[in-house]
């Protein structure tokens, strides 16, 4: 459907919805306004695409029983299957934390410099392919979340978690991942996986995770809600 017939059908609708409200009602143009911009604003949202050329829809389903679990089934061995190689070199963690829960660890050393918030360039394909995936499952809000270790400052440490975990929601965004399905903070020291006395912990406490988490019918807010 191209954005002419769009706009037309918008049109069409947006005339129904005013004759259909009640002529004595005192509040007529209001509620008819504020369909029309629903309308009008689906039509717009359909109609904008990513910067790969992928459409990007206003109007995201939720999903309700049995077919949460298999829809995160279905989801999780998409990304262990095309995220195979970063796994095997303990770039990338993926674990199921519930039936509606996704999370993906991804280790600093393969993906930031010490110090820096700029994504390595060899990390870029990975990132890539986690947006394709995410995309085609539009069902889920993604929550990236910055993590560091104890060295430094806690408020540069914090500075920083933020600032990578922005940069990863921006290289989503750009990718084609839906700005709005998505949320990002930082944590800085505060949440570590293992102590911060050695070298192999402050490596592992140096992470951004990514929660997908499944957009459930009459619980949607739930979905967007901070996981940790």
């Amino acid at each position: 459907m191209n954005s002419l017939r769009l706009i037309l059908t918008s049109a069409v609708l947006s005339a129904t919805i005013i004759s259909g409200c009640a002529t004595d009602d005192p509040n007529r143009r209001a509620k008819a306004g504020a369909a029309i911009g629903a309308i009008v604003g689906g039509v717009a949202g359909n109609q904008s695409s990513s910067s790969n050329g992928k459409y990007v829809g206003a109007f995201v389903g939720a999903l309700t029983g049995a077919a949460v679990g298999n829809y995160m089934d279905k989801q999780q061995r998409k990304l262990e299957a095309q995220l195979a190689s970063e796994q095997r070199n303990n770039q990338v963690a993926i674990t199921r934390i519930d039936a509606e829960t996704l999370r993906l660890d991804v280790r600093s050393e393969a993906s930031f410099d010490i110090n820096s918030a700029s994504i390595k360039g060899n990390f870029e394909k990975s990132l890539e392919t986690m947006a394709d995936i995410i995309g085609e499952y539009d069902q889920t809000a993604v929550h990236v979340i910055g993590h560091t270790d104890s060295t430094g400052t806690q408020s540069y440490n914090q500075q920083l978690s933020e600032k990578r975990a922005t940069s990863v929601t921006r290289y989503l965004s750009k990718n084609g991942v839906t700005r709005t399905r998505m949320r990002f903070s930082g944590r800085g020291e505060n949440q570590p996986i293992d102590s911060n006395a050695s070298s192999s912990g402050r490596s592992k406490n140096r992470r951004v995770e990514i929660y997908l988490k499944t957009i459930v019918k009459d619980r949607e807010n739930e979905a967007f809600r901070s996981p940790v």
